[in-house]
């Protein structure tokens, strides 16, 4: 039997300079490793930074809805006013004795009637502030004035000192239960005049 000789083609001669012949060829697989790499640590990354701000967008610690402004509230205060048609009560919770009489005296000089100003010793002794109490808002500005009239000193709405309405006294006149309440404090005690302002 005769032996066929192989065929032969252009791949079986090899150039003189070394090269390859053909187009297959393999990937340097360092190459490849690296990219690989490259790719996960950046996928880590965006992934970690995601996790992060959906949990700071979950917990309501940033929003992309800008918050509502506080807007300070202004409080509006009467303008003071010497109106002697209100009864003064005068409470001494200062812890000394006979600042009441002497208050009075101021009181009654700035124009109230002495049958309209009374005095007496508070419940307390330890009261910290002087203070003019009114009742109603509309008494503001006669609260105002006589914590002027006096010299100065905190005005607050409170109606615990006030007169109680009677049933039988309704035909009593309404302005003879308007009443301003002074609290007499520590910071009168020893001639001390209050410097808080009116």
């Amino acid at each position: 039997m005769s032996k066929i000789p192989p065929t032969t083609d252009r791949f079986d001669e090899l150039p003189a300079d070394g090269g390859r012949i053909g187009a297959h060829r393999a990937e340097n697989p360092r190459l490849r490793g690296g990219v690989v790499l490259l790719w996960v640590a950046a996928a880590t990354v965006v992934l970690v930074a995601l996790g992060v701000f959906g949990s700071l967008l979950a917990t309501g610690r940033i929003s992309f809805a800008p918050k509502p402004g506080v807007t300070p509230v202004v409080q509006q205060t009467a303008d003071p006013v010497v109106d002697t048609s209100y009864r003064v009560l005068i409470l001494n919770a200062s812890g000394q004795k006979g600042l009441a009489g002497s208050l009075r005296g101021v009181v009654l000089a700035a124009g109230w009637s002495p049958d309209s100003v009374t005095e007496g010793d508070a419940g307390a002794s330890d009261f910290p502030t002087t203070t003019v109490y009114y009742a109603a808002s509309g008494d503001e500005g006669a609260a105002r004035g006589l914590a002027q009239a006096i010299g100065g000193a905190d005005v607050q709405l409170n109606d615990f000192y006030q007169p109680v309405d009677d049933p039988d006294t309704a035909d009593v006149d309404e302005s003879a239960l308007k009443q301003l309440v002074i609290v007499i404090g520590a910071d009168r005690a020893g001639g001390a005049t209050s410097t808080t302002a009116p």
